[in-house]
């Protein structure tokens, strides 16, 4: 089920953007495996039951081993796509590079993500979310006005401009292949793809309506109809009443009278505004807040934890989230009319697909019990 139906991919072990990147195309129907060391490491960031190992099958191999390489070479060798999210040149030490790979199957879409990118003075050098995003110019802008940029959690470089874009660029090589019937490389750096998600903000700067500094904007939280407001309960809620009409809806809701406040528009008035929304919006809890602008378009929202995104009554007649195995996580998105994707499966349990996958491949129960003894195999 799902549109990606019959797409084989081929996973090699990595954390964040190139296992979202294969949740996204485990979401969408491929048949993905994931191929880790046979024995465990201590990645900081790996736990049991990640979603972001889920749908897929789960196989332990030590490609260090000739035997062990083989063996990933024979499984990439009837896949349509290879993921990888090492740092530049360890694939191609490891025997599992593009060169390598394309010339057995020409028809491979390789795609590989880094941080800072395959070449560059930087690209050999260690990071994280936070780092790639400072140089794509996407943390600068966020936060308080007078206050330092503050970290968007992970989101921005991982898996928005990293996992996300990767998945893009696999599923464009994709449709290309059909018309060419050949594979390619799908180079994605988070650097970019953080760099990319600023194109509107690049934009608004290049025709002044984003002159100011951090938290002084438009859009950052410098314009009072654009931010978060504390409410009686110690909760928030967002507004987002830009355009007049809503800025109107948005008067109607907190009751104010409407010949006594001031155009919204005017930044000369914005101090104004955001002490009467402060004061406003702390007379009642935020739920109350939320009740009272239901079904209007005031685009006030209450601010839910991520558990409490999981039972607010839109997101479950959407189903943006489900159940795997007794838990709740995003769904996969977007939505088909026709294709509609399964439900996630539950994470496997760390390489335990190894026997079912390898015996798929044709290889014997002896060759398997051999191999493992030998370490080769989880």
């Amino acid at each position: 089920m799902g549109p990606l139906t019959g797409i084989r991919v081929v996973e090699l072990a990595g954390l964040a953007p190139a296992p979202f990147a294969c949740t996204v195309l485990a979401d969408l129907g491929a048949e993905v495996v994931r191929v880790d060391r046979a024995r465990p490491g201590a990645d900081v960031l790996s736990f049991p039951d990640d979603p972001l190992t889920r749908s897929r099958r789960w196989i332990g191999v030590d490609v260090k081993a000739p035997e062990g390489l083989e063996l990933v070479l024979r499984l990439v060798d009837r896949a349509d796509v290879l993921v990888e999210g090492f740092r530049p040149g360890v694939a191609e030490r490891m025997g599992l590079g593009p060169d390598a790979l394309l010339a057995r199957n020409p028809g491979l879409v390789y795609g590989r993500v880094t941080g800072w990118g395959q070449d560059g003075p930087l690209a050999p050098t260690a990071g994280h979310d936070i780092n790639y995003i400072a140089l794509a110019g996407a943390l600068d802008p966020i936060g308080e006005a007078g206050r330092k940029p503050v970290p968007p959690v992970n989101i921005l470089g991982d898996f928005a401009g990293g996992g996300l874009v990767l998945a893009m660029g696999v599923l464009a090589a994709l449709v290309e292949r059909q018309t060419s019937g050949k594979g390619q490389v799908v180079d994605t750096s988070m650097v970019e793809g953080a760099a990319f998600l600023t194109t509107h903000l690049h934009g608004l700067r290049n025709i002044g309506m984003w002159p100011n500094g951090r938290g002084e904007n438009l859009l950052d939280g410098g314009a009072p109809f654009y931010d978060t407001y504390e409410t009686a309960d110690g909760k928030y809620v967002a507004i987002g009443a830009i355009e007049a009409r809503f800025w109107a809806a948005l008067v109607g809701v907190l009751g104010w009278d409407p010949d006594g406040v001031p155009a919204h528009v005017d930044p000369a008035n914005w101090p104004e505004l955001r002490t009467r929304l402060a004061e406003t919006l702390r007379t009642r809890t935020r739920d109350e807040w939320a009740e009272l602008a239901g079904g209007t378009d005031a685009c006030l929202s209450p601010v839910l934890t991520p558990q409490e995104a999981t039972t607010h009554p839109h997101n479950v007649a959407r189903g943006t989230f489900v159940q795997v195995a007794g838990t709740a996580q995003p769904a996969p998105t977007p939505k088909f009319s026709r294709t509609a994707p399964a439900a996630p499966t539950a994470p496997s349990d760390a390489r335990a697909d190894t026997d079912d996958v390898l015996a798929g491949l044709g290889v014997p129960a002896d060759d398997l019990a051999r191999l493992r003894a030998a370490g080769v195999i989880a």
